[in-house]
């Protein structure tokens, strides 16, 4: 059985692949979003003051750090129904359920990133802007957050370009994102190369474009000073004279 061209192309336009990495795309986007919120809590309970605060915040990233997303994502659909009747209803469906368990366990990987970009800003400035009378919601959303963010930027934009691969995994939950729209296309027709590898150029164009976003993001977040021009010419070292001769 050969690669069957008018196959592949007819999937890679149709309407279903696209609708299929649309979903996967605001799934991407949703969850990042509420992993970078979460993470953002854990980040400044890790740093707290109280003990419990910190080791609930700990507990939870060790947690969610350790159970796999697509074990995170059968509990979230399968589990929760069993154990609560809430969870039963036409509210809960599988793009909620995915973007549940998705942002928990990438929460856990954003905290850590957050923390470490919070860190990296010299306590010096924070003891100087506290002198000069700001609080410390103000230090940390004036002063630290501003500094903060260009150092969580690049890792950042990595996790969420490997969070629009993890959507795949939501396939297991029947959200009928791209993978799953690929699936049940094989499912069908059992030409698994022309369906798979129409998937595989959504993927291949979705990752190209949000790098060259990356990468102009965090240009437009990086300090450059560039050098002065030099306003006054260069003093010239004044000619000794010459001796005459005797």
């Amino acid at each position: 059985m050969e690669f069957d061209s008018t196959i592949f192309f007819d999937q890679l336009l149709s309407e279903a692949y696209v609708r299929g990495a649309l979903l996967s795309l605001g799934l991407a986007v949703a969850s990042q979003a509420g992993a970078v919120v979460i993470g953002f809590g854990l980040a400044l309970g890790k740093s707290s003051k109280f003990a419990a605060v910190r080791s609930v915040c700990t507990g939870y990233i060790w947690f969610f750090r350790a159970i796999p997303a697509l074990l995170l994502l059968l509990l979230m659909w399968n589990g929760l129904p069993q154990l609560s009747p809430v969870f039963q209803r036409e509210w809960y469906s599988p793009f909620l359920a995915a973007f549940i368990g998705l942002a928990l366990a990438e929460g856990a990987f954003m905290a850590e990133i957050i923390r470490s970009a919070l860190m990296r800003v010299d306590d010096g400035q924070q003891l100087a802007a506290r002198a000069l009378g700001m609080t410390r919601t103000q230090v940390l959303f004036k002063v630290v957050l501003p500094q903060a963010t260009r150092v969580a930027l690049p890792p950042t934009g990595n996790e969420f370009i490997g969070m629009v691969k993890y959507t795949s995994l939501a396939s297991v939950i029947s959200l009928q994102e791209l993978l799953t729209t690929a699936q049940m296309g094989v499912a069908v027709t059992f030409r698994y190369a022309e369906y798979y590898a129409a998937a595989t150029v959504y993927y291949l164009v979705i990752v190209s474009v949000l790098m060259l976003l990356q990468n102009r993001i965090e240009r437009r977040f990086t300090w450059t000073s560039t050098p002065t021009k030099r306003r006054f010419p260069a003093l010239s070292r004044p000619q000794t004279p010459e001796k005459v001769p005797a």
